[in-house]
């Protein structure tokens, strides 16, 4: 593999420790700028506003422009809005800061996983993307709980500082590691980014992140009460929990990578069903605490079985204009977030129970299972349309021919 994919994945890290770790400083930031604890909780709806806004904006305004040039600019954008979340003096300083360092999210997985594909043998593309995404998932396992320390310790300040490092480690790796001549300025232009946004299999493909994650967030936007409440955890072991979902995510990336170069909708359907046994077990698995620790994991490793699948599934189907529908891509996994979080949070306010979330979860797997059969018969329906039209002009051909015999 290209050590090209090793600046992407600084990248990644860097993007996701800024994006998971305010959730363990909300705390110290409503305290050191004196606001509530539920007005801190609007930074991460701040930053996730700003992925779902900067993804296809972003990605437009940059269609004409070397891919190399545009993933080292995004990264210049992610160190400034995070230098500006250290300096902010009050909370609406740090609000627009936390928005401003969300605007690269997006894209720079968009155009990094189209720069990705285009560095790997053919046999290996999606594992190129799940390595550029594995920066994402050791964040969660190391980046983030390192990053949450030193905030406890040295102040909230000091860590969005050293995220600001990260990121400046990054735009050196991909000044340095990432090919000029590899990764040039794409030949369709904004109008033919926008076309490959018509095209039916490419919005089904999107559909399919939406419920697919909307799942994983469902679940795991609850998950602390579920440990607590119903299998028993104190809070404080609740990190360490946390710490196995990292793992079993990092352990399914990789998995879905090397899995998806061989059978890309087999194992999209595989990872989708997986992920609806699993949630829907989950009541039944959080009774325990040794049994609510495995769910926690194989919820992980179920999750992200799918991410390279559905990243490539896109990118396949926009093959001619990638950026902009790779970078959709992300946005509608931020809004598989937001969603999943308020769907499960339906069910609790409905009174279910504490695991609720979960069951609900499993629904949303489903559908998402339903909206990739519905796509792969789309596929098949393409496919055999073309076939059958070569068929008839082969049986023709030869009647037209003996007419013209002498």
């Amino acid at each position: 593999m290209p050590l090209a994919l090793l600046a992407l994945a600084v990248g990644a890290f860097g993007i996701g420790t800024t994006e998971f770790v305010i959730m363990g400083l909300l705390p110290d930031v409503a305290v050191d700028l004196g606001i509530s604890l539920p007005a801190a909780g609007h930074l991460v709806s701040a930053y996730a506003l700003g992925v779902v806004i900067g993804a296809p904006l972003l990605a437009a305004v940059t269609a004409r422009m070397p891919r190399r040039r545009v993933l080292i600019a995004l990264m210049v954008l992610f160190v400034a809005g995070n230098a500006l979340s250290a300096l902010a003096p009050d909370d609406r300083w740090l609000l627009a800061a936390r928005l401003l360092s969300g605007l690269p999210h997006g894209a720079f997985f968009g155009v990094g996983a189209v720069v990705a594909t285009s560095l790997a043998a053919p046999d290996r593309k999606a594992r190129s993307v799940s390595l550029m995404f594995l920066g994402l998932t050791v964040a969660n396992v190391a980046g983030v709980p390192a990053a949450t320390l030193m905030g406890q310790h040295l102040g909230w300040r000091a860590t969005f500082l050293a995220v600001s490092a990260i990121g400046v480690a990054a735009i050196a790796s991909l000044a340095l590691l990432i090919p000029a001549d590899g990764t040039g300025a794409p030949a369709a232009g904004l109008r033919g980014e926008l076309t490959a946004l018509r095209s039916l299999p490419v919005w089904l493909a999107l559909g399919t992140t939406v419920a697919g994650f909307g799942a994983l967030f469902a679940a795991y936007s609850y998950i602390t009460p579920m440990l607590t409440d119903a299998a028993g955890y104190t809070d404080a072991s609740v990190t360490l929990l946390l710490a196995l979902f990292g793992v079993g995510a990092t352990i399914g990336n990789l998995l879905g990578g090397r899995l998806a170069d061989h059978s890309l909708r087999g194992t999209l359907f595989g990872g989708l069903a997986a992920l609806t046994a699993v949630l829907s077990l989950f009541p039944l698995l959080m009774a325990a605490p040794w049994t609510a620790a495995l769910a926690v994991t194989l919820l992980g490793t179920a999750a992200f079985v799918t991410g390279s699948p559905l990243q490539m599934m896109v990118l396949e189907k926009a093959s001619s204009a990638p950026s902009l529908a790779s970078s959709a891509n992300q946005a509608a996994f931020n809004l598989a977030n937001a969603g999943g979080a308020w769907i499960g949070g339906l069910t609790l306010a409905a009174g279910y129970g504490v695991t609720s979330p979960a069951v609900a979860g499993a629904a949303l797997a489903a559908l998402g299972l339903g909206v990739a059969a519905v796509a792969y018969a789309v596929d098949r329906g393409t496919a055999m349309r073309p076939a059958a039209h070569e068929r008839l002009v082969a049986t023709h051909v030869p009647e037209r021919a003996e007419t013209l015999q002498p």
